[in-house]
């Protein structure tokens, strides 16, 4: 009894103090305030900082006006105590926290202006091409039989030398059976 005293009082502190990673990355730019997107999601403004949800690739996205729109593919990598079984004591049995904090800078390029002469010359290019181009010829629409007039049914999927067509105005067994 008086031995399995300490080892109950071990397990039951082991169960409130528990470890725990928090894992987070910081996105900085130059210059600052670009909207920065985490996969298509808006995450905010940088400096911006967000939860790491898993390690691998994430594709950041960053605009802002008079600058060119930057999409990276960005890698980021486990660390050591995040692979089996080095994560099992890190997650839960280490009795201090531990803090992953990513960081990372990107530059972003001035948008460059177009000059007048190159768009008007780019202009005057695409409408000599949508002269050159003619519209596609038209093809006459099957005609509609009137309400009321018979169909044609002798080229019908069941037409054939030894199966001819119904006469008008009968159902073909095939669809009905009799009965």
């Amino acid at each position: 009894m008086k031995r399995s005293l300490p080892i109950a009082a071990f397990f039951s502190m082991a169960l409130f103090i528990t470890g725990c990673v928090e894992r987070r990355f910081v996105v900085t730019t130059d210059p600052p305030g670009a909207l920065v997107m985490r996969n298509n999601a808006p995450i905010g403004f940088a400096p911006a900082d967000d939860h790491i949800v898993y390690y691998g690739n994430y594709h950041l996205t960053f605009v802002k006006d008079g600058y060119e729109t930057l999409q990276v593919d960005q890698k980021i990598p486990a660390p050591w105590y995040e692979y089996p079984p080095f994560d099992f004591f890190a997650e839960n049995l280490l009795p201090w926290h531990i803090i992953d904090v990513r960081r990372f800078h990107y530059q972003m390029q001035p948008r460059a202006v177009p000059r007048a002469d190159e768009m008007l010359n780019r202009a005057q290019e695409l409408r000599d091409r949508g002269r050159i181009v003619s519209p596609p010829p038209e093809t006459p629409l099957p005609a509609i039989p009137a309400l009321g007039a018979p169909i044609d049914s002798s080229a019908g999927p069941n037409s054939s030398p030894g199966n001819p067509a119904p006469p008008p105005g009968t159902i073909p067994s095939t669809i009905y059976p009799p009965g």
